[in-house]
């Protein structure tokens, strides 16, 4: 089956995406089409990344937590490819996680761990608006679409930390949804349930995965690739209609009515 082409001549930017979840959207974006801008700190995987996607690829090392990396980035991309159509923030500190709890997690790591999981998105999404919001004629606004990366941990009350950046994270969502809308930016969130990352089997020892999966109405780990389908449809012409909204995407691990 051929792929589908919907995002011919756009640009998107993939926060994050050196490796995991994040490199997968990066590939399934260029796969239909799209200029793609991996953005991550971690030159090396990052750069891999680009490389081995070729034309129409750009690495740009970029540090989500500080608000001047995120303005280069989007300049960055405007000078390679001259628009930004789409942004993926999925940029965040996950595998090196510090294990503690909110009453006893040292506040300047904690500090640093919100700049990047929930103000990283905002500081990404200030940089692109403008120019993702550019007017394509006197009467018309090209717009855009954004995707943040949720989880399911927004909803647990048992995360800690990651579950607070997760939770404002989605508030940030159905705000920024508001703000954006007149600009003709659309900003949904997906928020995926356990998924088979490297990041993840460090946090989630094997002895506990077991139990993990047992819990899910669909009885095994996700894996990037089942989060790349939802994804690509919230940044697509497809979801023109849809801003706000927080799509979980997790076997079933949580039921919301």
């Amino acid at each position: 089956m051929a792929v589908q082409q919907r995002f011919t001549d756009r640009t998107a930017i993939v926060t994050g995406a050196g490796g995991g979840i994040g490199e997968a959207y990066a590939r399934a974006l260029h796969a239909e089409g799209a200029n793609v801008v991996i953005a991550e700190l971690n030159e090396a995987a990052g750069q891999a990344v680009a490389d081995s996607l070729g034309e129409r690829a750009l690495f740009v090392k970029t540090d989500v937590g500080h608000p001047a990396s995120t303005d280069a980035m989007a300049e960055a991309t405007l000078d390679a490819f001259g628009r930004i159509d789409h942004l993926v923030n999925n940029a965040a500190i996950f595998g090196d996680m510090e294990l503690a709890g909110l009453t006893n997690v040292d506040y300047e790591y904690l500090n640093t761990f919100m700049s990047v999981n929930l103000m990283g998105a905002l500081h990404c999404t200030r940089s692109v608006m403008r120019p993702m919001g550019k007017p394509k004629g006197p009467d018309e606004v090209r717009g855009g679409s954004i995707v943040n990366q949720s989880s399911t941990a927004a909803w647990m009350g048992i995360s800690g930390f990651y579950g607070l950046a997760k939770a404002g994270l989605n508030f940030l969502t159905a705000s920024l949804a508001h703000e954006l809308g007149h600009r003709n930016i659309r900003i949904n969130a997906v928020a995926p349930g356990p998924t088979d990352t490297a990041a993840m089997n460090k946090q989630v020892p094997v002895e506990f995965q077991d139990p993990l999966v047992s819990s899910l109405a669909i009885k095994r780990l996700g894996t990037p690739a089942d989060h790349v389908g939802p994804v690509l449809f919230l940044l697509s012409d497809e979801a023109s209609w849809m801003t706000g909204q927080i799509v979980a995407v997790d076997g079933g691990q949580v039921t919301r009515l």
